[in-house]
């Protein structure tokens, strides 16, 4: 059932966080938040971390992490995904997680969190059973040496580190993201002059 879910949460990873976007730019700041104007720079560091995950991982894994397809690329063991299986969704809720401190709602950003971790989760048990069913043992090795999750920081790249993508690429395939994020800040901005 997991799974099931998982692939389809796969295929609308991109739709299904415009509810969050809404409460971001709909909801007040709480009494708290609305006091504390220090909160949206807070945030910035948080967002710009995740932004930093998610553009080592691009680096190494290139556009393919864009496709809404069952396309595969190679077996990605170097960089971040030496350390962690889904540096991407970790960056993910980095950013979603210092959005939420830049609205100053902070309240919500243990919400956006559970509610990422579990998306996640099963997207990521639908790719870890896809990966496995095309890739064989290269990729149960890689699942017994890489954690999912909380990043091994001693781990090592077992691929040529000349296979990552150029820089240039990787902005390239970032710019939606990062054109997000500017629009994020904009429109938290407008929001605060507003209220």
């Amino acid at each position: 059932m997991v799974t099931r879910v998982g692939g389809w949460l796969f295929r609308k990873r991109t739709a299904i966080p415009l509810p969050i976007v809404a409460a971001l730019l709909l909801i007040p700041p709480t009494a708290v938040g609305a006091r504390a104007d220090w909160l949206p720079l807070a945030g910035m560091p948080v967002v710009l971390l995740g932004e930093w995950i998610r553009m080592w991982g691009v680096h190494h894994i290139g556009s393919v992490s864009r496709t809404r397809t069952e396309r595969l690329g190679p077996l990605i063991d170097h960089g971040p995904f030496a350390m962690v299986r889904n540096p991407l969704y970790i960056g993910n809720i980095l950013l979603w997680l210092g959005f939420s401190i830049s609205a100053r709602l902070l309240w919500l950003a243990p919400i956006v969190c559970v509610l990422l971790i579990l998306e996640y989760h099963a997207i990521v048990r639908w790719e870890e059973r896809l990966l496995e069913s095309r890739m064989g043992d290269s990729y149960r090795n890689y699942l017994t040496r890489v954690p999912r999750w909380l990043p091994n920081l001693a781990g090592r790249s077992t691929a040529d580190h000349d296979a990552a993508f150029s820089w240039t690429q990787t902005i390239y395939s970032e710019r939606g993201t990062l054109i997000a994020i500017a629009a994020g800040y904009l429109l938290l901005a407008l929001k605060s002059r507003l209220l």
